[in-house]
């Protein structure tokens, strides 16, 4: 995965084959699926290729339906489904090794004046008061940070804080919550698209660790874990490498499945809103 900001920005940049028709780049990594958000992110890429410049996305919902390989490229085929008077809808399909791999719907808008209200931010630390995530994950599971780090540099993620025993959100009305600061590690163009991309990358980093806060457990280290769906609203301009507070909960978790929502706020409004549906599988040891 992108260790640098330029890693990520050269992970965005798509070729296009053919009208509507792009192929991907890959990056180097260890792991041995494509990570959900770089699909996400790479697919909202081919959708905003298409649409016009005045028209920007707010809203998407995709669908993962094979885990990608990642030594193989992946193509995203962008279907016009529709360009209205204010609205352009899309629908990308991801294929690698020709099978379909990710569904991807994303509606587009012409920015137009209207009523305003929006929640406010929650309280929390400032991302120089809390601790990297690399360490608090080093801390819980005992591995190094240094894999962490190799896979996901371009992403600074401080954690603020879950809703386990003895964390330091306590929320009755929700058991599983959990904030942490986000941010690109680095600057960006000045690219409303690629910001947009780059947020939905770092959105699937982790919405589904969330479901698991309660039970003690550690997503990719004590359970199996993969995301089912993504979707994400977005309200209002903002900069992915800027701060952003991510504000997530899971509602419910059961038959192996975590549901989970996020709220994502930068400089104390509301710029997005994600919720995804996760396999949460606990890892059982193998018996003869």
């Amino acid at each position: 995965m992108p260790e640098s900001v330029d890693e990520l920005v050269t992970l965005l940049d798509l070729e296009e084959i053919e009208v509507g028709l792009f192929r991907a780049r890959q990056p180097r990594t260890s792991l041995q699926r494509v990570f959900g958000g770089q699909v996400l992110g790479q697919a909202l890429m081919a959708a905003s290729r298409t649409v016009p410049p005045e028209r920007t996305v707010h809203s998407l919902h995709g669908y993962f339906l094979v885990a990608g390989r990642p030594d193989l490229p992946i193509v995203y085929d962008v279907e016009t489904v529709r360009d209205g008077g204010s609205f352009s809808s899309r629908r990308v399909v991801a294929r690698q090794g020709g099978q379909v791999m990710f569904y991807l719907s994303a509606s587009f808008h012409t920015h137009e004046e209207g009523y305003e209200h929006a929640d406010p931010a929650p309280e929390a630390p400032g991302p120089e008061e809390s601790p990297r995530l690399t360490a608090v994950l080093a801390k819980m599971t005992g591995r190094s940070a240094s894999g962490w780090q190799h896979e996901w540099g371009a992403i600074d993620v401080r954690y603020v804080g879950d809703s386990r025993p003895g964390g330091p959100i306590q929320d009755p009305a929700h058991p599983a919550r959990a904030r942490a600061w986000v941010r690109v590690a680095g600057e960006l163009p000045d690219n409303p698209v690629l910001h947009q991309a780059a947020l939905a990358y770092t959105s699937d980093l982790t919405l589904i660790g969330v479901s698991a806060v309660p039970h003690g457990v550690v997503v990719g280290y004590t359970v199996q874990a993969a995301s089912l769906d993504h979707a994400m609203w977005f309200h209002r301009p903002f900069r992915a490498d800027r701060w952003l507070l991510y504000d997530q909960v899971s509602p419910s978790a059961s038959g192996a499945l975590g549901l989970a929502t996020g709220r994502l706020f930068q400089d104390g409004r509301l710029v997005a809103t994600v919720a995804q549906e996760g396999l949460l599988r606990p890892m059982r040891a193998r018996t003869a």
